[in-house]
C-alpha cells in the first residue's frame, strides 16, 4: 500500500471535478458549507473528521485532517481522544451487527 498511496497525490484532489466538473463544484460548495463555523467550530469539525478519516482509513484525509488540527492547535492528546471515540464506535456498530448472529443461533436451537 505504501507506493499506492503517495503523499504527493492529496494535492491532486482539487482536481476531482476534472471529468464532471459540475459535481466537482458542488461537491466543494457543499464541503466548504459543512467545514465552516457554525454551531461547532472549524476545530471540532477537524476533529470530527480526523476521526471519521481514521475509521475510514483514507490515509490522504488522516494527513489532511492531522495537520489541520495541529495548525488550530488541537492537541496530540486531543487528536488521540478523538481517534478513540471514532474507534469505539465502530467496534460498538460491529457488535451491534452481532445481533443478527444471535438470531440465526437463537432460531436454529429452537
Amino acid at each position: 500500500m505504501a507506493d499506492y498511496y503517495e503523499q504527493k497525490d492529496l494535492a491532486d484532489f482539487a482536481n476531482i471535478g476534472e471529468y464532471a466538473p459540475e459535481l466537482g463544484e458542488k461537491y466543494f460548495a457543499y464541503y466548504g458549507e459543512a467545514m465552516k463555523d457554525g454551531a461547532l467550530s472549524a476545530r471540532e469539525k477537524a476533529l470530527i473528521a480526523l476521526a471519521v478519516a481514521t475509521t475510514q482509513k483514507c490515509p490522504y484525509c488522516i494527513d489532511a485532517y492531522t495537520n489541520q488540527c495541529l495548525s488550530l492547535g488541537v492537541s496530540q492528546e486531543e487528536m488521540m481522544e478523538a481517534v478513540h471515540v471514532g474507534s469505539a464506535m465502530v467496534a460498538g456498530i460491529v457488535l451491534a451487527h452481532a445481533t443478527q448472529m444471535r438470531k440465526i443461533i437463537k432460531k436454529k436451537e429452537m
